[in-house]
């Protein structure tokens, strides 16, 4: 009821004590009204508030801004933080793992000459045995021709096999290439690595050095750039020569040099490789090279709780049984392990999964 003068009251026959009364109550209405409406747009301003905070905290604080989503450098995806900070060709001495002296011999008994083990991420060396002692690496050389490629050469490059490919031992390892056959620099690369192939180490060699002398002096120049002292190739395969030879170390800092190269990445985790190419008649050959390493073969299986990534095999006479592996404890944090010189394959296997089962401990 709207009461404004005494017209109004007398028109509605109101006394004047009657008319303050209804006053009075239509003031305190108003009043009334008025706070309910100040504490129902407070409840809205803090309904609002509420549901912002709600969808900032439940929604928008998992928001993250990825560069590379997928890139092998993140911790799950690929190689977690091993190749943070690095450039190509000096980063490798911004963060290595140490070696003063054997590590943690007591934790597992190898009867391999020298091996470790590696946390990459942490820079920490796990297990360390005669890590610096020189020895034939065999085909575990093939990680320094690889990466004296990737460095060099054009991997759409076309490259004619010479007789270069036969200058092997009869017998050892190959990819069964033949003089003439014209293949890309790219799958001789990988036939080398995945097949272990020796002709065609030899064919990369001669096409990237000019001869396979003039390679072998840079795999030489880019072992000493590395730091890696206890080095010193003749060849690019790694059959046995006597002044021919390097150390668990070494092949470490070799190692992790090749690993800059997303190449080298994809070429270890292969466990076959494809290729097509023409003969010296120009007729299509087509074939298939499969993985020496057992892991990717059926033949060994990691210990639970580890993922083999890749790495590379070599066995001659002179060196044993060796291998040079990259493995990813379940978090996708890498480990380098490397064993040089067991006494064979069974017991190279029996004694790297040895070796691995420290990652999880």
């Amino acid at each position: 009821m709207k009461c404004t003068d005494n017209d109004a009251r007398k028109r509605l026959g109101y006394t004047e004590r009657e008319w303050a009364r209804l006053l009075e109550q239509e003031r305190k209405e108003k009043q009334k009204n008025r706070k309910l409406a100040a504490i129902l747009a407070l409840l809205l301003l803090l309904v609002l508030c509420m549901g912002f905070l709600v969808y900032y905290l439940v929604f928008r604080s998992h928001d993250r801004t990825l560069s590379f989503a997928y890139d092998r450098t993140e911790s799950v995806l690929g190689l977690g933080t091993i190749l943070d900070g690095f450039e190509a060709e000096d980063g490798f001495a911004s963060s290595l793992c140490v070696v003063t002296e054997d590590t943690n011999n007591s934790s597992v008994s190898l009867d391999s000459y020298s091996a470790a083990l590696f946390d990459l991420n942490d820079q920490e060396t796990i297990y360390a045995k005669d890590v610096f002692t020189e020895r034939s690496p065999a085909s575990i050389t093939k990680i320094m021709t690889a990466l004296v490629t990737l460095k060099y050469g054009n991997l759409d490059d076309q490259v004619t096999v010479t007789s270069a490919a036969l200058d092997i031992e009869e017998g050892s390892s190959v990819c069964d290439i033949q003089v003439g056959d014209v293949l890309s620099l790219r799958q001789l690369l990988y036939g080398m690595m995945i097949a272990s192939g020796n002709d065609a180490a030899m064919v990369i060699a001669e096409y990237i050095g000019g001869s396979v002398d003039g390679f072998v002096e840079l795999m030489n120049e880019e072992a000493a750039a590395l730091g890696a002292t206890s080095t010193h190739f003749t060849n690019p395969h790694g059959l046995t020569d006597s002044d021919h030879y390097t150390s668990v170390y070494d092949i470490y800092l070799i190692f992790n040099a090749a690993m800059q190269y997303d190449t080298f990445l994809d070429i270890i985790n292969r466990k076959n490789f494809y290729a097509e190419y023409t003969d010296a008649e120009g007729n299509a050959v087509a074939v298939t090279w499969d993985s020496t390493n057992q892991y990717f073969t059926g033949e060994a299986t990691a210990p639970d709780g580890v993922i083999v990534y890749g790495g590379k095999t070599g066995t001659t006479s002179d060196a044993g049984a060796c291998l040079a592996l990259m493995a990813k404890d379940l978090y996708g944090n890498p480990y380098l392990a490397i064993i040089l010189h067991a006494e064979e394959k069974e017991i190279l296997y029996s004694e790297m999964n040895s070796l691995l089962s420290l990652i999880n401990e």
